[in-house]
């Protein structure tokens, strides 16, 4: 096979790819895709490109086989027929795939290339610019006076010069000492962030500053707004990231306040000062992990208590990436704020970055150790840390020469504030892995305002809280706890059975069947757990668990979720939020929870879903399944690595869990949205209202009272097709048609062979003519919303999804699962725009009862029609559904 010199220098420059600066954009003149490329499956990347008529831009960040492409935008956009744009290169694939699966027995060449070039191809996306939100607000300032140590006597004896280190009262907090990161004592043992990089993942560094400039990382900084090396702060806003990273990095000397680990070094990468692409996000996140240690990433999606967002997945592939591969092995550390929508009544459990069981989870706490009610509360908050809250606010540097800011605050500030905590422990044990990192988190963090009713004692007796997480991190008890821990076991996964409540169902269009009618006093599932499950698997230690619910309602806002454990442990997944008026339900989204770590997982788990019992909404619960997450019994024994799932939506999946590594699957996805600015609902953070004695979710439903005739306990061995009609709704009947179609057409073949040859003896037989169908090549699919990922709430009416189809072998079972998703940084709710796409009546009848539409009566059609109306495999029937 000839390769073309711009193959062999790709190929040459493989290697060294992870060391180039990412190429300039030009989003303004070219569309920019990812192609996932197969390198053994017959093409060489140069054909694939050549056949897709794409340029090869570079290696995709730090993903290996994923390539950044670019064509020419095209001076006008054409239309396909139902009004959609179409896109060049997404229909050159599809064409491809027409070709390679049309003509089955064919040995053209143009057949083979084909073949060649779409097994070559596992995943196609065109990228889409999106906007991440900052989740700093603007603020005020506040007091200071009186203490043990005070801060004029810590600077005093430390001769630290800074002029506004004693405003500092995160460092020092001389009106509530009991209340601040308590750090001067790791300061005393000499530990003070030598040898860490943090890398601020935001809208840039002013590496100009002299609060900076001597503890900059130019190696370890991009930005990818403007596609520069440098990360300079260039918008009238751009001063989050240095404002975060002067509570980390910012140096002893004579200009404003001092970083947590003034000695350590800091990173920009700029990335919230304009939209987006998924593959740059992915990129940003991985870059320069084998020398940065701590990403810390003030942002995510909207605060408004509408929306529930997550990643995509090039975004879950690359934290997927960091977390195995980052620093030699041990991994990259990703803090990630909870949210300022406290306010709005969010929860982090509807933000896929904060639920992620890769990420510490950071809320909030002010100077006064109260919850700051802009703090947002759920099962996935790890620790709090001291940001600005009853009038006071975080004192660190700004962008300018010499500029110090006095209003910071908000989550925001309090990821950084725990990330400088996390840079001084492996400034002392380096070799300290990501999980070590966590583990370091629950057991040294302080327990703050125990009398709040908001804390709970685990099955391990340790106080957990909504609002707090596990306590307050806290500097020195976090790195003396790092100097004797001993390493964690390697991390396993447990995945368990797949519940499907009273029958219930849901294909790739998000149709569902089955399932329970949320009725007063909830829905239950039980899900069995024994010794041998664990023991099979090597488990040992429980640390996260992740929840996957499949949940159908006219008003997502009014649905509770709870989780209870053997040992009456309950963790609530979703409290009600009266800003979510969304009527997509849940499809397949992931809850998070860290209350149930190190607890005995042996035994019932119970899942509850409730509503507000209204008589004008409804809901259905139709199945569940959980993943436990932890340590391993014995090390030596071959050790499985986790995949990114690709299609796990469906209920159920197309793929049943295996406890296995997942398989990627042949799917294309589509590009994401954009977000609004961060900090535009929030006001001013230094004036939130704090509050001690308020439970996160107060009046939640009691779980060992639901009604009897709701509750469902089915069998962990329950069929992965439950109604062999369900195939009907997904694409795996597609190719069990055409397959049927062809073993006709063979035998009536040899039909009319053995009847033409017995002519010869009985010459008297009339002619017979028998026109036959022939099967074609599969007609241009339809778009289709994303039905897998992390899904949006925001509204984006341009978004586009572009179905594909390539066959995957897996475990004896063939699937063609494969359709270009819209948003896969989302997941569990569909926009309103993307709402047009559900094909289930809108009667409360019919949402409770989730039937199926009545199939069409048959209907002569002109041959004029095409084949898109014969019901001969296409994907046409989708062009029935309501947009």
């Amino acid at each position: 096979m000839r390769l073309s010199y711009a193959f062999l220098f790709a190929l040459l420059a493989h290697s060294e790819v992870h060391a180039a600066r990412p190429a300039k954009r030009q989003y303004d003149t070219h569309n920019y895709y990812v192609i996932e490329y197969v390198p053994r499956a017959g093409a060489s990347l140069d054909e694939v490109a050549r056949s897709l008529d794409v340029e090869l831009v570079e290696r995709a960040g730090e993903l290996q086989n994923h390539w950044l492409v670019r064509a020419d935008k095209p001076p006008s956009q054409h239309l396909t027929a139902r009004g959609e744009s179409e896109d060049r290169v997404v229909r050159a694939f599809e064409d491809l795939q027409a070709r390679a699966s049309s003509s089955l027995y064919s040995r053209s060449e143009e057949v083979q290339h084909s073949r060649r070039v779409v097994d070559s191809v596992r995943y196609l996306a065109r990228q889409e610019l999106r906007q991440r939100e900052k989740r700093a607000p603007p603020p005020i300032p506040g007091p200071g006076a009186n203490g043990l140590e005070t801060a004029e006597a810590v600077a005093q004896r430390m001769q630290i010069a800074d002029p506004e280190f004693t405003h500092q009262w995160h460092l020092v907090n001389n009106d509530y000492p009991q209340h601040m990161m308590n750090i001067t004592g790791v300061w005393d043992m000499g530990i003070t962030g030598h040898g860490v990089i943090s890398a601020m993942v935001d809208d840039g560094l002013d590496y100009n500053s002299d609060d900076l400039a001597a503890n900059f990382w130019a190696e370890g900084s991009h930005d990818y707004n403007d596609h520069t090396e440098l990360p300079t702060p260039k918008l009238f806003d751009d001063h989050h990231g240095t404002r975060c990273a002067g509570q980390i990095a910012a140096v002893r000397n004579d200009v404003c306040g001092v970083g947590i680990a003034y000695d350590s070094k800091v990173a920009g990468i700029r990335i919230l000062s304009g939209p987006i692409s998924d593959i740059d996000e992915a990129a940003a996140l991985n870059f320069g992990y084998q020398n940065s240690s701590i990403y810390s990433c003030s942002w995510g999606p909207p605060d408004n208590g509408r929306a529930m967002e997550g990643p995509g997945y090039l975004i879950k592939k690359a934290i997927l990436n960091g977390i195995q591969n980052g620093r030699s092995g041990k991994g990259s550390v990703f803090v990630f704020a909870s949210g300022n929508g406290g306010r709005n009544g969010d929860q982090c459990n509807f933000d896929g970055y904060t639920n992620s069981i890769f990420s510490v989870t950071v809320a909030a706490l002010d100077y006064r150790g109260l919850h700051p009610d802009y703090s947002e509360a759920c099962a996935a908050n790890m620790v709090v840390a001291y940001s600005s809250g009853s009038g006071n606010h975080i004192v660190t540097t700004d962008i300018g020469k010499n500029k110090c800011a006095t209003t910071h605050g908000g989550t925001s500030a309090a990821a950084p504030n725990a990330a400088g905590v996390i840079a001084l422990g492996l400034s002392a044990r380096p070799d300290l892995s990501w999980r070590d990192i966590q583990h370091l988190c629950v057991r040294s963090a302080v327990q703050i305002n125990p009398d709040d009713p908001d804390w709970e004692n685990t099955a391990t007796g340790r106080p957990f809280s909504y609002k707090y997480g596990y306590g307050a991190i806290n500097g020195y008890q976090f790195v003396k706890a790092a100097q004797e821990w001993q390493l964690v076991k390697p991390q396993i996964w447990l995945d368990l059975p797949v519940i499907q409540v009273n029958g219930g169902t849901m294909d790739l269009f998000r149709v569902t069947k089955g399932g329970s009618p949320i009725v007063a006093g909830g829905v239950t599932s039980d899900l069995i757990v024994n010794r041998q499950m664990l023991t099979d698997r090597n488990f040992d230690k429980l640390e996260h668990i992740t929840i996957k619910v499949w949940i159908t309602h006219t008003r997502r806002g009014d649905v509770e979720v709870e989780l209870v454990s053997p040992n009456g442990v309950k963790s609530i997944l979703a409290g009600k939020r009266y800003q979510d008026a969304d009527g997509s339900g849940f499809p397949g989204w992931v809850f998070m929870t860290v209350k149930h770590w190190d607890e005995n997982p042996i035994g019932t788990w119970t899942l509850r879903v409730s509503d507000q019992n209204k008589q004008a909404e409804k809901g259905t619960f139709l199945g569940w399944t959980m993943t436990f997450w932890g340590s391993v019994i014995d090390a030596s024994k071959d050790i499985p690595v986790f995949d990114v799932p690709l299609l796990d939506q469906t209920l159920p999946p197309l793929l049943p869990p295996s406890n296995k590594p997942s398989q990627t699957i042949d799917l294309p996805i589509a590009t994401t949205k954009q977000h609004p600015k961060p900090t535009e609902h929030l006001g001013d953070p230094g004036a939130a209202q704090g509050d001690a004695d308020k439970p996160a979710f107060p009046g939640s439903g009691d779980i060992a009272s639901p009604s009897p005739s709701a509750s469902s306990t089915p069998t962990p061995d329950e069929g992965w097709f439950a109604d062999l009609s369900n195939l009907m709704t997904t694409q795996l009947w597609f190719f069990i048609a055409v397959g049927a179609v062809v073993i006709f057409g063979v035998g009536a073949a040899i039909f009319f062979w053995r009847r033409r040859a017995a002519r010869k003896n009985y010459s008297s037989l009339p002619t017979d003519s028998h026109p036959m169908s022939t099967v074609g090549g599969r007609p241009r699919t339809r778009e289709l919303y994303d039905a897998f990922g992390e899904v949006s709430d925001d509204d984006d009416a341009d978004e586009q999804t572009t179905l594909r189809s390539a066959m995957q072998q897996s475990e004896g079972l063939t699937y063609h699962p494969g359709f270009l998703d819209d948003d896969p940084s989302t997941a569990g709710g569909i926009t309103p725009a993307a709402q047009r796409y559900k094909d289930v009546p809108d009667s409360a009848s019919a949402s409770a009862e989730n039937v199926s539409r009545p199939a069409a009566p048959e209907r002569p059609h002109s041959p004029a029609e095409g084949s898109n109306n014969s019901g001969d495999g296409s994907w046409d029937h989708a062009s029935d559904v309501p947009r």
